[in-house]
């Protein structure tokens, strides 16, 4: 017995060593394949030449016969010599004019004839690290792709940088520098150099230094040229509706020609280096409009190469997601501590990331916003998550991969190009949504609490912290140093603070399940493949099903009304209704409440209550479609008040108007809305006044009127839709709608910008740059045909300032036009011209636009110019077809202006048509400076 005890006994310890051995080889199996670095994505073809230049190539009809070409530089700011500083940025100025095979501005005019807009479509951008150019282009066109190659190699190493271009661009540069300065960028200058540690990045701004941009000469910019764009620091990736073999043929044979530099330099890695030390700085100044801190704990950034770090970006984003619904929270509050705040762990700048937590403070209560962001992060630090947050948070995180991956074959281009782009630059994996579904499957239900409370532990730390405070500068006395607030943050830490507690409801949504109505009658639209169904309540529902994308269906709806219906004493609580109801809640659910029950889910409903109309909008997939309907039913039938957490955001508001008259672009903009609505009380900027006029009682009152009578609703459904699926639930939700049969309609307030000419001008700001706005105001005959002419008008006017005022005098950097027309409640139209300049250029400039729209008046404009905008116009419109957002757009347009939605068909037709006759009796009708009106903001120094 003995024996045979022993024997039993030893092979069970024989079974547990095996079991054991067993274990660790699997471990050790795991661990090997989670540190292997994850392949690409096998979809897409890659290679690198004999020069070191690497392409990426990917078909994808999303859209169709569309293609995008990236060429992509590891060459950026932090690489130029002193003598070099902008010079980068100014490069990719020069990329435009002036290569090879596009002389002078030839590149961007070939395009426009291509139908691909400049600034909108050909782009390019410089940073720190890398320069980029992007190209849309039609791939249908032989010619024009073959074209598109040649730009992308002319790109790479072709630019002629002619002294002469290089003089022209010098202003254009100087314009854009001068757009972005103001009182960010100023205290920007101050703090940039601590909280980057002094690093190259803190001297390399790409935008550079006025004494180089405007004395460099061609042999400076042609080092930099020279050194850096060079085929072993270059990638093209190609994305779209294209041939790949033939693509990658192509790209073998036109880039294994460039050559590297004979001496080439060392392309230095910069980063912002650790410290270990704590720092501190206050900057003030006097257009800031409000104060801020913000608290910088930097730390190296982890790689995202290998399966394990996929599973370490899947934690991090799970504790972001979870951080930032406890700081919503908080924001839902009667009394909010700050006007916001966050904290998160995000990217930082040189190879870093940090956790930073800031706060948008109360004018005075500086200590308290920023006790109160703080108190968050040490409660998440000595508590940790909870059990529920983190199973919201994975259900959510799961949720967005499986849609994802139900669009996979509808992935826009674009999509997949900054994919690869970040691939080349910085190494991160981009292994395919296949991968990253099947690695989120496999990690993130071992996901633990452990996990995520490490990282509180890993990242909130006590070394490598900046606190950084912004302020106006009138309250700079008042502002603490840098004892003061680590005492703020070391009595927080010795608070007695609780555990975090996540309260939830489990009732139903509705406090009832609705009686279903009926169809009563159905109409089909077989051209445009719209279903129109008319409800037992009147509820009128068109449903237009899609193949545009597999998981995504978007609504709205609307019925006239409106804040038309209101006196301007109750306006401010009518145009605050539906933000009154919304904060509130819906059905059994406070706000906080339905947040935490819709995380899981795939949707956003939104009631809105504009000037004519009022109305649901939102998006679902359809999986969570019918939650969506029965949202939509709540703020139909259940809205709620919640007079607490109102008094709240308009607390948080008051608090943010507090020194909006401080920003010189706040005051032009108010200026602006109020001269356009003729100083009406509903166009004029905000106010406190305004604030405290908005009645919450009268506000809830005036939602319920607005949504009493549904029979008056006209719904629309566009997307994934299964019209044997939807029906139900319209009968059930839709159908069991209140309706009164009241019918109103919205009313006409009269409205209008004053006629006649006016001028304003604003003096306001310190910076030397002017904003100049010149509007074209009036009554409109409102027709199809004279709409794409006056877009066309807008388009051939851009054009033409583009030449004249950007290329031809460099005195702006991007001048706009943009037009609007109405026909309810009366045919009225707006055309405006807009640019930023130096102060001194602005009559200058002026009078050439005036002289531009004259030549319109007069001859109309240059044929070739229509020619461009109808390239432009099919190119932009024929993708837009094969998207939901357009036929959502388009059908309640149409709708509510009571045209035929057939017009869509005639669309291609009525552009084949316009020519320059035509649209200079445009110009001489609609531009001829009866209704003008011209608004210009100056600094406040040449004040006369």
């Amino acid at each position: 017995m003995q024996l045979r005890f022993y024997q039993k006994r030893h092979i069970l310890v024989l079974l547990c060593i095996s079991f054991v051995c067993f274990k660790s080889v699997a471990q050790q199996h795991k661990t090997i394949w989670e540190q292997e670095v994850l392949p690409l994505d096998p979809a897409v073809r890659t290679g690198k030449l004999a020069n070191g230049f690497t392409y990426y190539i990917r078909h994808n009809e999303e859209p169709k016969n569309r293609v995008v070409m990236y060429l992509v530089n590891k060459a950026g700011s932090v690489l130029e010599d002193e003598d070099q500083r902008g010079l980068a940025h100014f490069m990719e100025h020069m990329s435009f004019n002036g290569t090879k095979h596009f002389p002078h501005n030839e590149l961007v005019d070939y395009l426009q004839k291509a139908g691909v807009r400049f600034g909108a479509d050909i782009n390019a951008y410089t940073s720190f690290d890398e320069t980029v150019y992007q190209l849309p282009i039609p791939s249908d066109k032989p010619e024009l792709l073959k074209g598109g190659i040649e730009i992308m190699r002319d790109w790479a190493h072709e630019a002629t940088l002619d002294p002469v271009e290089i003089d022209k661009e010098r202003g254009v540069v100087l314009e854009e520098k001068r757009l972005g300065k103001g009182a960010g960028e100023r205290m920007r200058r101050v703090y940039w150099p601590v909280i980057l540690n002094n690093s190259r990045y803190s001297v390399r701004v790409p935008i550079g230094l006025d004494t180089v941009l405007n004395n460099f000469k061609r042999p400076v910019i042609a080092r930099f040229y020279n050194d850096w764009y060079r085929p072993d620091l270059q990638a093209l990736i190609i994305v779209g509706d294209i041939n790949v073999d033939q693509m990658e043929a192509t790209v073998k044979q036109q880039f294994s020609s460039l050559k590297n530099p004979v001496h080439e330099k060392v392309r230095p890695k910069y980063t912002v280096p650790l410290t270990g030390k704590n720092q501190f700085i206050a900057v003030t100044d006097k257009e800031m409009t409000s104060t801020e801190a913000e608290i910088m704990i930097k730390h190296k950034a982890p790689e995202l190469k290998t399966a394990a770090d996929y599973r370490t970006a899947l934690v991090n984003s799970l504790f972001d997601q979870m951080l930032s619904a406890r700081y919503a929270e908080l924001l839902r509050k009667s009394d909010p501590p700050f006007i916001s705040g966050s904290a998160g762990i995000s990217g930082f700048m040189g190879g870093l990331d940090a956790y930073d937590a800031s706060v948008q403070a109360k004018p005075g209560e500086l200590e308290k916003g920023l006790k109160a962001v703080w108190r968050e992060t040490e409660r998440l630090k000595h508590f940790g998550f909870t059990t529920t947050e983190l199973e919201r948070a994975k259900t959510a995180y799961m949720n967005e991969m499986e849609s994802a991956v139900k669009e996979k074959d509808k992935t826009n281009s674009g999509n997949y190009v900054k994919e690869y782009q970040a691939y080349f630059l910085t190494n991160s994996a981009a292994p395919g949504i296949d991968k990253e579904y099947q690695l989120t499957k496999d990690d993130l239900a071992g996901i633990t609490l452990t996990d995520v409370n490490n990282l509180a532990t890993s990242y909130i730390t006590n070394t490598n912290r900046d606190i950084l405070i912004l302020a106006p500068e009138k309250d700079k006395s008042s502002l603490p140093d840098e004892t003061v607030v680590n005492s703020w943050l070391k009595a927080v830490d010795e608070e007695t603070l609780t555990p975090y507690k996540d309260e939830l409801s489990n009732q139903p949504l509705l406090s009832a399940m609705p009686t279903p109505g009926k169809i009563q009658s159905e109409a089909q639209n077989r051209e445009l493949n719209i279903t129109t169904i008319t409800l037992s309540n009147g509820v009128k529902v068109l449903l237009k099903p899609t193949d545009f994308k597999n998981d995504q269906i978007i609504f709205s709806s609307f019925a006239p009304g409106g804040t038309s219906l209101y006196s301007d004493a109750d306006y401010q609580s009518a145009a605050n209704a539906a933000g009154v109801v919304t904060a509130g809640g819906a059905g059994n659910y406070n706000t906080g409440e339905l947040s935490k029950y819709l995380e899981g889910k795939q949707l956003n409903v939104k009631p809105y209550i504009a000037e004519r109309f009022q109305g649901v909008g939102g998006a679902t997939t359809p999986k969570d479609l019918e939650t969506a309907m029965q949202m939509i039913y709540a703020y139909f039938t259940e809205p709620r008040e919640d007079t607490a957490i109102f008094k709240g955001i308009i607390a948080r508001s008051k608090a943010g108007l507090a020194n909006r008259a401080s920003d010189p672009n706040s005051v032009f903009n108010d200026t602006v809305t109020a001269v356009m609505g003729n100083y009406n009380i509903r166009r004029t900027g905000p106010t406190l006044q305004k604030l405290e006029a908005i009645n919450p009682d009268k506000a809830y009152q005036i939602y319920k009127e607005r949504f009493a009578d549904a029979g008056n609703f006209t719904f629309t459904f566009v997307g994934s839709i299964d019209t044997n699926t939807i029906k139900p639930l319209l009968e059930k939700y839709l159908g069991s709608l209140p309706s009164t049969n009241q019918h109103e309609q919205a009313k006409d307030l009269n409205i209008h910008a004053p006629a006649g000419r006016i001028e304003k001008t604003v003096y306001k700001g310190s910076e030397p740059k002017a904003t100049v706005y010149l509007v074209y105001t009036g009554k409109y005959d409102y027709s199809p045909e004279n709409n794409v002419k006056m877009d066309a008008l807008k388009e051939t006017l851009e054009i033409r300032l583009l030449e004249r005022l950007r290329e031809d005098e460099s005195g702006v950097y991007s001048p706009g036009v943009q037009e609007s027309t109405t026909k309810l409640p009366q045919q009225r139209y707006s055309f405006m011209i807009h640019f930023g300049c130096a102060p001194q250029n602005a009559e200058k400039l002026i009078a050439s636009t005036l002289d531009e729209i004259g030549k319109l008046e007069k001859d109309g404009p240059l044929q070739e110019n229509v020619d461009k905008w109808r390239a432009e116009d099919k190119t932009t419109f024929e993708p837009a077809l094969k998207t939901n957002g357009f036929w959502l757009g388009y059908i309640n347009g149409q709708l509510q202006n009571s045209e035929p939605i057939e017009q869509v068909s005639g669309y291609n037709a009525l552009v084949d048509h316009v020519n320059p006759e035509g649209l200079k009796e445009m110009a001489k009708k609609y531009l001829n400076g009866d209704n003008y009106i011209r608004l210009v903001l100056m600094p406040e120094t040449i004040k006369p």
